[in-house]
């Protein structure tokens, strides 16, 4: 990110200028709402992102758009407002958290079938209001209050890659067995699940976007009481920190990889090598996220 430089009245050049970094900050968010062209919508976010030196990835369908973006902080605050100026995004939650100042190697805008890949595009019906059929919205306060009325009969479903999980995750979740999003419908359609179809379920992820999706294939399926943690995990770890629910460290998809909501988060993590705690990655593979490890730093070649 770019350093901005403001002249002092100083009278030598050395206490004159004063250097003064830019500030990095990550923006997250999405808007499930029908786009007729998703073309047009796409050349436009390309253009406001780019004009603003903002890095990330943007993806678009005609169900909404879903984008993790990054850059100094006016520019990042330049590109919400431009972004609200559309009225069908004009109320989408936008979830700020601090950056590193290079998070993202490049932009990406891309049109796709869907904006997070279950590999079920015709299943998903939205409106102006969102996804038609999908699970009730709670905030985090609300997820404690089902919890307290309801108690151990609540179920926890981890709606993100099973990696995910292995640092963070509520506690008692079940956590399928997936690589990849698109394994959920065939995990939803294998009868693992059934069980929980007269029980009190509630999908988290990490901002909100894979729940929107993953709730109404599971209520599409039978089950009956179905519910979504309201802009996910960063939101409650937002509201309770590390003394509630939640245990451990929250994967991100940027060069963080990690995000920590308290100064006493539990490492729940387990080295692959030693099995020592960590909530340290490290990547065997392409940057997808399917070959990530957990590998502790005594571990790390």
């Amino acid at each position: 990110m770019r350093p901005s430089l403001t002249l002092g009245s100083g009278a030598s050049g050395a206490h004159g200028i004063l250097a003064t970094m830019a500030v990095p900050k990550i923006v997250l968010f999405y808007v499930f709402t029908p786009l007729p062209d998703p073309e047009a919508i796409r050349l436009w976010q390309h253009t406001l992102a780019a004009s603003n030196d903002l890095t990330g990835r943007i993806l678009i369908s005609e169900h909404g758009i879903n984008a993790t973006v990054g850059g100094d902080l006016d520019d990042v605050k330049k590109y919400v407002r431009g972004t609200r100026s559309y009225a069908p995004f004009k109320d989408a939650d936008i979830k700020w958290s601090e950056g590193l100042g290079d998070d993202f190697p490049r932009l990406s805008v891309k049109v796709r079938s869907e904006i997070v890949t279950f590999g079920a595009p015709e299943e998903l019906k939205v409106d102006a209001n969102g996804v038609v059929g999908g699970g009730v919205h709670l905030s985090p306060h609300q997820v404690h209050e089902l919890v307290g009325e309801r108690g151990d009969d609540v179920v926890f479903f981890d709606g993100r890659n099973a990696f995910e999980a292995q640092i963070g995750k509520f506690k008692n979740a079940i956590v399928p067995d997936v690589d990849t999003t698109r394994d959920f419908v065939s995990q939803l359609d294998s009868g693992e699940y059934d069980h929980l179809k007269n029980k009190p379920v509630v999908t988290y992820c990490t901002g909100g976007v894979r729940c929107e999706v993953l709730s109404s294939l599971m209520r599409s399926r039978g089950f009956e009481e179905v519910y979504q943690l309201d802009g996910g995990i960063v939101r409650y770890g937002e509201a309770f920190g590390d003394d509630a629910l939640w245990e451990g460290s929250l994967y991100v998809f940027d060069k963080r990889m990690t995000m920590n909501f308290s100064d006493h988060t539990e490492v729940i993590g387990r080295c692959t090598i030693c099995a020592n705690p960590t909530s340290r990655y490290q990547d065997f593979d392409d940057d997808d996220g399917r070959g990530l490890r957990l590998v502790c730093t005594d571990c790390a070649f």
